[in-house]
């Protein structure tokens, strides 16, 4: 079970390297940043977005640092005091291959470690991603007012003043867990490794749920296998008229029905397939 935290995504700053562009609207995989993380993070009971609000592909909770455009540190602060959990993610809005295992693993590093006080994930490079982490929120607050009392307000603080003093367990995760999109080059990048052969199905299927609203996980395996069987043993143009179908005959079960009311359908329609080609065998 994943421990109980919140999540504070920063999503206010100016994209300067991006010409000014609404950097957490930019899109990725036909998705924007902002809610390909927000999708990393899917555990958290209370999601704060701090930043200009905007549609999102999941409800969250909106806030602004003081003085907007005031760096990370009072972006923070002011996602903090939003927030009530013992432990809270922080995450950038710009992380395009974010996942929730890498997410689980960072909340999951403070339970197996009760005397840290940040959870940091490590780049490839082996830099600390202080905007990748998991904190633990009474620390955090601890440290956010002592560095409001030192230097007299938050703003344009940079981040190592608030982690260097943090007891830190750090954590590893794929090379591109940590990608961040600072630049039209960067996006290009992941704009591009989305489109790779082992990646674009996952990609895209996760692209359509979102724009349809559907939160129902699937065996694609089942689906592409059904879409086979009929292109071959009926026709070609009977591959996705047979998956629509399928779906449609699982919605019908209702809700309560899920991914097993997908893979029945799939494995009478499947079978059905199979009765048609060696009909046809026969025949031949």
């Amino acid at each position: 079970m994943t421990t109980a935290h919140d999540a504070v995504v920063l999503a206010g700053g100016a994209a300067r390297r991006l010409g000014g562009s609404d950097k957490p609207a930019v899109r990725v995989g036909g998705r924007p940043l902002l809610d390909r993380v927000l999708a990393a993070c899917p555990d958290a009971g209370l999601t704060v977005v701090v930043g200009d609000p905007r549609p999102t592909v999941r409800p969250v909770r909106w806030t602004r640092e003081e003085p907007p455009g005031g760096g990370p540190v009072a972006a923070l602060d002011a996602g903090v005091r939003e927030t009530e959990a013992a432990v809270l993610l922080v995450l950038s809005a710009d992380l395009p291959f974010l996942d929730r295992d890498t997410v689980r693993h960072l909340v999951a590093a403070l339970d197996e470690d009760p005397e840290a006080e940040v959870a940091l994930l490590v780049d490839a490079g082996g830099r600390d991603q202080p905007l990748v982490a998991a904190y633990r929120t009474g620390a955090l607050r601890r440290e956010l007012r002592r560095l409001a009392q030192d230097h007299r307000g938050l703003a344009h603080l940079p981040l190592r003043h608030l982690t260097q003093v943090l007891r830190p367990v750090r954590v590893t995760a794929g090379p591109l867990a940590s990608f961040d999109c600072d630049t039209w080059e960067d996006i290009a990048t992941a704009r591009a490794r989305i489109r790779e052969h082992g990646t674009v199905l996952d990609e895209w299927i996760t692209a359509v749920k979102d724009e349809l609203g559907i939160e129902l996980d699937v065996d694609t395996g089942v689906l592409l296998d059904l879409a086979r069987d009929a292109a071959h043993g009926v026709a070609r143009p009977a591959a996705p008229l047979t998956t629509f179908l399928v779906g449609y005959a699982a919605a019908r079960a209702g809700a309560e029905g899920g991914p097993e009311a997908v893979a029945e359908a799939a494995r009478k329609a499947a079978a059905l397939a199979q009765r048609w080609a060696a009909e046809q065998d026969e025949a031949g």
